[in-house]
């Protein structure tokens, strides 16, 4: 697929433009009803990772930059696969476990647990062609995942009054209020595994994928 094609071209532009969209809703009427605002959940840092990467990859296709960021999608792709599988799987066991501020808009909800995603993952699997090398995504990655933590528990938790917990106060997620220390940090490190489960599993497929179908990206 021709990245400087019009279809990529207009694709990337939706992508962009809605990504843009909610990142400028979040930051102006997200929830701040607390220190640290909408930013206190993982879900926003996938959503402006995503923003990032899409405006990359629009970059490329309009030949502004050459450098092919594909680090930067690789990450983007892991991190909003991992929000997708946690907000859903603890949305199905209760929802207060995740929309402790209340009910969340039905388009924005699907849009940044289903919609935006799949959307990110389309682009950087079929158009860019990203999931070569990722090994070189580990650091990157993890690093984003400790600032994420380092974030709630040094931030978040500090200077948040609510939700409460059986333990303490005022992480993001109201589940891991009722956590102890020891059981957030077993809990962030499974997730740590995840993340490098996913990068496998993105590049066995992109190593399948791109054997098959011949690169025509930049045709």
């Amino acid at each position: 697929m021709n990245i400087h094609s019009r279809p990529v071209l207009l694709y990337r532009w939706s992508v962009f433009l809605i990504a843009g969209g909610y990142c400028v809703y979040q930051t102006f009427f997200g929830s701040w009803s607390g220190p640290g605002g909408p930013f206190r959940y993982l879900t926003i840092w996938a959503l402006f990772l995503s923003f990032y990467s899409a405006s990359r990859m629009l970059a490329l296709s309009d030949d502004r930059i050459i450098r092919p960021h594909q680090v930067t999608a690789i990450c983007a792709s892991v991190l909003n696969v991992m929000v997708v599988y946690l907000y859903w799987k603890l949305y199905f066991t209760d929802p207060s476990l995740v929309n402790n501020d209340g009910p969340v808009d039905w388009h924005q909800e699907y849009y940044l647990h289903a919609i935006g995603p799949a959307l990110q993952i389309f682009d950087a699997l079929f158009v860019g062609r990203v999931y070569r090398r990722v090994w070189r995504a580990i650091l990157p990655l993890l690093a984003i995942i400790a600032a994420y933590v380092a974030w709630a528990e040094l931030f978040v938790q500090r200077f948040n009054a609510k939700p409460e917990g059986s333990v303490t106060s005022g992480l993001p997620y109201p589940f891991l209020n009722s956590m102890e220390f020891s059981e957030r940090i077993v809990f962030y490190a499974a997730n740590g595994g995840v993340a490098m489960a996913l990068l496998i599993v993105f590049g066995l497929v992109g190593a399948v994928l791109y054997r098959v179908v011949p690169d025509y990206s930049r045709a």
